[in-house]
């Protein structure tokens, strides 16, 4: 299993604002919570950006982000402490490949996370099995794997001047499954499932901001992997601008950005 990347919160938070959009669709479709206050776990939480509009829609809930990047952690405890319905917001590391709640939950979402937790389904029965009865667990996935901006970068590191200091970095087009499978999964374990699927049409400012947007992301396992070679890192990364730039010319108003992403919200059968 490859390492998990390291992270860089401030290269993510440069496109904040078109990446908090889906969280919002997803909890626009999240149901109303058993608890009073309700107890909400955001697994993959980074850097807390998202995490705190958890209390925007539940003001008086006690809140816990859990991620495994340090450097996330760091920049998410400024969002820590009481928040201003009465709830509280406090963060702690976790993995999400291993993470087993010991504590029932309301809801536990995940946002743009499970894409690197390889076999992520089979956790599934685990956190559900951890919802109080009538709670949730609502995800969101990147289903863009076949997209110019991943399938170049494979393409890419498969090359030969690259393949044999890249060989098993990437993710593939499996990283993460089609609507309908989730939808099977969670029906299967009893929850009452909505399962669907949106293709989003950023419009990106800057040069080559498409490299910029996956230099916070998807790019991180190179980046990570060629780091002690900043010379060879930067080839890469040169090759990769080249054929980003042709497969996402720049418009008169922006770079038009494509983003296909999966919703799944669980709900699990009160008793």
């Amino acid at each position: 299993m490859p390492a998990a990347p390291t992270w860089d919160p401030a290269q993510y938070l440069r496109h904040a604002g078109h990446r908090a959009r889906p969280f919002t669709d997803l909890l626009a479709r999240v149901p109303e919570l058993p608890g009073s206050p309700p107890r909400i776990a955001d697994l993959g939480c980074g850097p807390g950006n998202v995490t705190v509009l958890l209390a925007g829609r539940w003001p008086a809930a006690r809140i816990t982000g859990y991620d495994n990047s340090p450097e996330m952690l760091a920049r998410a405890e400024a969002e820590a402490g009481p928040t201003p319905g009465g709830g509280h917001l406090d963060f702690a590391h976790a993995d999400a490949r291993t993470w087993a709640p010991t504590e029932p939950y309301d809801l536990i979402v995940s946002n743009a996370t499970l894409q690197w937790v390889p076999g992520h389904t089979g956790r599934f029965a685990d956190w559900i099995a951890a919802l109080a009865p009538g709670g949730t667990f609502a995800f969101q996935v990147p289903g863009n794997f076949d997209a110019p901006s991943h399938r170049l970068m494979r393409e890419l590191a498969a090359s030969p001047r690259w393949r044999d200091r890249l060989d098993g970095v990437l993710r593939h087009g499996d990283a993460v499954l089609a609507p309908e499978a989730y939808l099977e999964h969670l029906t299967a374990l009893g929850c009452t499932a909505d399962v669907w699927e949106t293709t989003y049409v950023h419009l990106l400012a800057g040069e080559d901001p498409v490299l910029d947007w996956v230099k916070g992301t998807g790019l991180r396992p190179v980046l990570d992997a060629l780091a002690g070679d900043p010379e060879a890192r930067d080839a890469f990364v040169d090759e990769y601008r080249t054929a980003l730039r042709e497969a996402y010319p720049a418009r008169p108003h922006g770079t038009p950005f494509p983003f296909r992403r999966v919703f799944a919200v669980a709900r699990r059968e009160g008793s």
